[in-house]
């Protein structure tokens, strides 16, 4: 029974990364859509959806939630607004590379936020890990003038978002529909905006453009319910290391099918990050294999 739970689980996580990791192609096949628009269809098609989840679930009950609830979840709801819209801009102005960074970077992030908010103790091979990352970064600054802005806004702003959520004792798909009824206002001020200054697309395009912009629902929820599910299937370590595939994918994505380049900073950088993330990912599977092996009678 556990091996068959766990086998599900795989399957529930490899589902939500792959739709995580083939996202830039969707985003891509609506990026004649003026941004904003995108991300309001994302907000209108995600609330509907979930909604109807809930509905057909009988869990309707469960957006009731306390003043303080609503505020944390008013502040993670810009913070996703901010993510899907810095990751979409990534995607759009052929920044691809950069956004799978991103999410290359953000494990480490999470583990730095948790030191600084949370006083969560880092063990050293974590310290390590971190500092190198940082290297890597700080490298790309010094001797090429840039700094990867999207990965970072990308990685920090989801960071934060986990960081907020972390201690919100909520269902994954209850979180999603309050923060996404908690935007859906400025998406429908939006609509209005675009619809008066001539730049709304939905009905006014060819019929698959606005298929692919409804779709926009699925897209966000599909994948998130699919995490839910795997989660709670899988040990957290193994649930872990499937989140290396979306970041993965989207990286094989923008250098074969997009053509981006991949020039001596950007390998550099990516260099660094990859080595943090070994020594992070081999240094938690013994961590938690003691723990293992001391709890074992």
């Amino acid at each position: 029974m556990f091996e068959k739970r766990t086998i599900q689980g795989a399957y529930f996580a490899l589902a939500a990364y792959s739709v995580w990791g083939f996202a830039p192609i969707y985003f891509k096949a609506v990026g004649h859509v003026n941004l904003l628009e995108i991300i309001c269809h994302r907000i209108l098609w995600s609330s509907v959806l979930l909604l109807a989840i809930l509905a057909v679930k009988k869990d309707l009950g469960t957006l009731q939630i306390t003043r303080n609830q609503l505020l944390i979840l008013a502040g993670t709801a810009l913070l996703l607004f901010g993510n899907w819209l810095v990751f979409i801009y990534g995607i759009l102005s052929n920044n691809i590379v950069e956004t799978s960074l991103g999410y290359f970077i953000n494990p480490l992030v999470s583990v730095f936020l948790g030191t600084i908010f949370l006083k969560e103790s880092l063990r050293p091979l974590q310290w390590v890990a971190i500092s190198i990352a940082g290297a890597g970064i700080a490298l790309q600054l010094i001797f090429f003038g840039a700094i990867p802005w999207i990965s970072l806004t990308l990685a920090f702003s989801f960071g934060f978002y986990g960081l907020l959520r972390k201690n919100l004792n909520f269902p994954a798909i209850t979180g999603l529909t309050i923060e996404n009824l908690t935007l859906l206002p400025l998406a429908l001020v939006m609509f209005v905006w675009l619809h008066y200054n001539g730049g709304l697309s939905f009905g006014s395009l060819n019929t698959s453009t606005n298929i692919l912009l409804m779709l926009g629902g699925v897209v966000t929820s599909f994948p998130l319910l699919c995490f839910a599910a795997a989660v709670t299937r899988l040990s957290l370590t193994a649930a872990g290391m499937f989140q290396y595939l979306a970041p993965s994918l989207s990286l094989i994505i923008a250098i074969v099918i997009y053509d981006e380049p991949f020039e001596l900073d950007r390998i550099i950088t990516f260099i660094c990050i990859w080595s943090a993330l070994a020594i992070f990912t081999v240094e938690a599977f013994h961590h938690h294999g003691s723990i293992a092996k001391r709890l074992d009678p």
